[in-house]
């Protein structure tokens, strides 16, 4: 994922880029066309090397002539190749015209679909709707995708699986399930939301030597977090620094029977580089949290009073992890309320905050789309329907920064563009993350980042420590198989 670029377009913008290389610079759609099905062949020689009998499935349009072009190509190189469309290539126009000219001109043979694809291909190139569509995938081209779900080969799509919007990431009727996508020009915004990364597969992308001028002008719709972001935000520490440097975050959480959310933000905290750490939690949990991590300074917090004598000597705070609804929790979220220092809010205080929202310009948010759902009035379906909306409604109902956990976590900036992460994986949907990720945003926090800054090297660094705990497995994995992996990954 971090050779690809960090902008991430809109179908709209993608088709801009697109024009403005064409019309402006010159370059022939052809050329471009062509320099596609070489990219996507080159990727698909990398990825599925043994493959040597392909089948390409062409529908109309530049996806269906990318389709032709592979097809040209890989039999240049060895490959037995055949090629099913699902549309009458005469009535093809245009550039997918001269792809479907040139291929039948090298004595290519191209059979109308027949319900069937060939049972010994063992690899299948999906060229048959790409990011134009706007409706349900029906009829035929539903039967194919079906066809192509069915089969025993690797699947190779073009631009973006077929059926998944290439702006929302939500399938359309049906999709096909891909595991290499090659997409072309920029990166679309549906190839990380919603259901496009599963079915769209590893990803590889070219921008077909389209020069950057022609993408100066046209808005990305999201930022994708990178290497470069991490290196910024976390540079090698001086010789002669010590922990008054970094900052004292203070975890408020744990009620009755949880003190393991509270425990595993602190010391995800740690980990992460904040030079102190307390927590305030009920008192039957203090001394339990200190004798499993004597590094934590663990404070027993009867009432408000209690917690307002820690804040008084603490940079930062990390607020919600195992908080509960109880009139306990509901006193200490009276004192945040009305606290001015920078903060994480996370889990029940989320929850707490529903029921009585108060903007906050130095608070960062962290909901999952049940909490976002409980904070904006609506259902979770609607918040994952249209994650970008849901995002910036969020943003302008509480202040400050927002981040909307789930696959492509999305983070409010300081400017219009989003940021959105690539890394993570489906281990990671497991109890006690989301506690990890406050502690990591807190410590950054602490450490003298901004909140955007904060925010958003803190979820890349949760997500990559989740990438290395998954290392032994996705299945199976704890939220505590982070804590040590993140002091690598804080340390770039």
């Amino acid at each position: 994922m971090q050779c690809l670029p960090a902008n991430i377009y809109s179908v709209a913008s993608v088709r801009e880029i697109d024009r403005t290389a064409i019309e402006d610079h010159g370059i022939p759609g052809y050329t471009l066309m062509k320099r596609a099905g070489a990219a996507a062949v080159r990727a698909a020689r990398s990825h599925y090397p043994d493959a040597k009998r392909w089948q390409v499935i062409c529908g109309a349009g530049n996806n269906g002539g990318d389709g032709y072009v592979v097809a040209r190509l890989a039999a240049h190189d060895g490959i037995v190749v055949s090629v099913l469309t699902l549309v009458d290539p005469d009535t093809l126009a245009g550039d997918a015209a001269a792809a479907y000219g040139d291929f039948a001109a090298e004595g290519g043979v191209v059979m109308g679909w027949a319900g069937e694809l060939d049972a010994e291909a063992d690899l299948l190139v999906d060229a048959m709707l790409g990011s134009g569509i706007e409706r349900d995938v029906g009829g035929e081209f539903a039967q194919a995708v079906a066809a192509v779900n069915a089969h025993p080969a690797a699947v190779h799509a073009m631009d973006i699986a077929t059926g998944i919007n290439a702006d929302t990431g939500l399938v359309m009727g049906s999709a096909v399930v891909a595991g290499l996508t090659t997409t072309f020009v920029g990166l679309k915004a549906g190839l990380f939301l919603g259901d496009g990364p599963h079915h769209c597969g590893q990803l590889t992308f070219d921008d077909l030597e389209i020069d950057e001028d022609c993408r100066s002008g046209v808005a990305a719709t999201f930022k994708r977090l990178d290497d470069h972001l991490l290196a910024t935000a976390l540079p090698p520490r001086g010789r002669g620094a010590h922990k008054g440097d970094f900052g004292h975050v203070l975890v408020v959480g744990g009620g009755p029977g949880m003190p393991g959310a509270a425990r595993l933000c602190a010391e995800a905290a740690l980990r992460s580089g904040a030079g102190r750490v307390s927590v305030a939690t009920h008192p039957g949990h203090a001394t339990l949290i200190t004798t499993a991590r004597p590094e934590l300074m663990s404070h027993g917090v009867s009432g408000a009073e209690d917690l307002e004598g820690l804040l008084d000597k603490v940079d930062v705070v990390a607020f919600g992890p195992g908080l509960g609804r109880s009139d306990w929790a509901r006193e200490l979220y009276g004192v945040m309320s009305a606290s001015e220092l920078p903060a994480v809010w996370d889990a029940d205080a989320l929850n707490l905050l529903a029921e009585s929202p108060v903007s906050a310009a130095k608070r960062i948010v962290t909901p999952h789309p049940g909490e976002a759902a409980s904070l904006l009035s609506t259902a979770a379906a609607d918040i994952q329907r249209d994650r970008p909306a849901a995002l910036k409604k969020l943003v302008d109902k509480l202040g400050g920064i927002v981040v909307l956990k789930g696959s492509g976590t999305l983070i409010s900036s300081a400017s219009d563009v989003p940021f959105i992460c690539t890394s993570g994986n489906p281990g990671m949907a497991a109890p006690g993350m989301g506690d990890v990720l406050t502690g990591v945003i807190a410590a950054l926090l602490g450490q003298g980042l901004p909140p955007n800054v904060a925010a958003t090297a803190g979820v890349e660094l949760h997500a990559r420590a989740g990438d290395v705990a998954a290392r032994a497995g996705e299945r199976g994995m704890l939220a505590s198989d982070l804590l040590r992996a993140l002091q690598g990954v804080a340390n770039p």
